[in-house]
């Protein structure tokens, strides 16, 4: 009994202990850039939310920054927009500096890792011109916290993100005066699965969105879940796994001859067909038919017939990474199946690490962190997490259960049927996949007469496809007639 009490008590002095907090007034700064050959003006705010319980007592800091811009005569006509990124577990640092920011990191122009030290350099492509922009880090990314680790486990769930995330937008919404503003919401990957469910909790406390921009999109986690019973990831895959081997020239001259679109549009069709009929058979498919439907799935995506065949035509999205340049001891990228990795071995079930994620991390966890000292004004000592495993491994879904969203969605286009929904994804994105996106909004139930307010692109690269400088160009011109339009 004495040594329960000893541990008990242990617990409840680890409970009290408080982390180390940003702990200061967001800092102002003033800066200026040309933007096709426009100077825009603007301010800049970086700090700390306080999210507070109903005793008035600090649970959380959430670190944000934005940006508003000068010399606007009318405030409240002037569209404000908040975006994050996803994980659970990732800082907003990937949009803020790869997108939509006044500032991008300096990449190759594909995307591709540059030599260090790493810089950072005007944003021809930002949202500024369009929008004012607020970039949030949810509790446990960027520079936000809660103050111990008790409180952790109540941000770190789906619910808790999306009341804690809702109410810094009702925050900064009275805070900085800015309730009578269009407003907009963009989200990236588990972003998209947060914007979702933020739509449907904010509108029934009044807020409302005039847009969202949803960027890699998963409203449904069973639809890229791999599992023995779930065949669903097997058909939905296939078109990335098929744009991926195009990509790195391993099909046949009939298939490198076709456009990317034209392609896609072919696996597709044979994906939600024929393939999903074969998987849906089980074992009462033919070996006759096992090796036809075998055969096409090889020529789609560059694998050797036996080992599809070996797969039970089910290719894990692992093995594809490994499998498809193994004999060049290459693997291909989660993120981004553009990317290529160095491999040690061949003989290996999985590749060794994900090449895409690795060559944007360093790239921009170093130029955020010179940004954010020597240009917002910002002095903390506290690490900046770009993408916190952390959180993922504390994170804990209701009743075990991954949330699907899109009936949250679906609700707010049925009690605010002005919002419109911009879809953005990459043809080269694995980890959530272009034709799983299609899937996931075709099966939202929207009323027929209000499915145009949902459209989709695709750009030719990856998960974040702003990496690419020209997928970032047309993103770009794809949003301001998105903004317009939903205004």
């Amino acid at each position: 009994m004495a040594e329960e009490a000893t541990q008990a008590e242990a617990r409840d002095k680890s409970a009290e202990k408080k982390r180390k907090l940003l702990g200061v007034e967001p800092v102002e700064t003033h800066h200026e850039m040309l933007l096709e050959g426009r100077s825009l003006k603007y301010t800049a705010r970086s700090g700390a939310i306080a999210l507070k319980d109903e005793f008035g007592e600090t649970e959380a800091e959430v670190f944000f920054t934005s940006y508003e811009l000068d010399d606007v005569e009318d405030r409240a006509t002037r569209p404000l927009t908040f975006a994050f990124n996803g994980g659970p577990g990732s800082a907003s640092v990937w949009l803020h500096m790869g997108a939509l920011g006044p500032k991008r990191v300096r990449m190759e122009r594909e995307g591709w890792m540059p030599a260090p030290p790493y810089r950072y350099e005007d944003n021809p492509y930002t949202w500024l011109d369009r929008t004012d922009l607020v970039f949030i880090d949810p509790v446990g990314t960027g520079f936000s916290r809660a103050v111990n680790d008790e409180l952790d486990k109540k941000f770190c769930s789906f619910k808790g993100d999306i009341e804690s995330v809702g109410e810094v937008i009702r925050l900064y919404l009275t805070r900085y005066n800015r309730w009578s503003s269009p407003l907009f919401l963009a989200g990236e990957s588990y972003g998209t699965t947060r914007a979702a469910g933020l739509a449907g909790d904010l509108v029934d406390k009044g807020i409302t969105f005039n847009g969202i921009v949803l960027i890699s999109t998963v409203l449904d986690f069973l639809a890229i879940r791999f599992t023995k019973d779930n065949d669903l990831p097997f058909q939905l895959f296939v078109p990335t796994y098929a744009a991926t081997a195009w990509y790195h020239n391993k099909l046949s001259e009939r298939f490198q001859e076709k456009s990317i679109g034209e392609f896609m549009t072919e696996v597709k069709a044979w994906s939600e067909t024929e393939l999903t009929v074969a998987l849906m058979k089980g074992d009462r498919l033919s070996e006759e038919e096992r090796r036809s439907v075998g055969e096409k799935l090889s020529a789609y995506t560059g694998l050797d017939l036996e080992y599809i065949l070996g797969t039970n035509l089910r290719v894990n999205i692992f093995h594809f990474c490994k499998e498809l340049l193994r004999g060049e001891k290459r693997s291909v990228g989660r993120l981004d199946s553009r990317f290529k990795g160095v491999e040690a071995l061949a003989v290996t079930e999985r590749p060794e690490f994900d090449p895409s994620m690795h060559a944007i991390t360093p790239p921009y966890t170093a130029t955020f962190n010179d940004y954010v000292h020597s240009k917002l004004g910002v002095e903390t000592d506290l690490t900046y997490e770009t993408l916190s495993y952390k959180v993922n491994e504390k994170w804990e879904w209701e009743k075990g259960i991954m949330p699907t969203t899109g009936e949250a969605l679906r609700s707010a286009i049925a009690k605010n049927p002005y919002m419109k929904v911009f879809v953005g994804q990459g043809y080269y994105d694995l980890a959530t996949p272009h034709f799983a996106t299609e899937y996931m909004i075709s099966h939202m139930n929207i009323d027929a007469k209000y499915r145009g307010n949902v459209e989709t692109k695709t750009y030719e690269a990856g998960h974040m496809f702003y990496l690419d400088v020209d997928s970032l160009s047309v993103f770009k011109r794809d949003i301001d007639r998105f903004i317009q339009a939903a205004m």
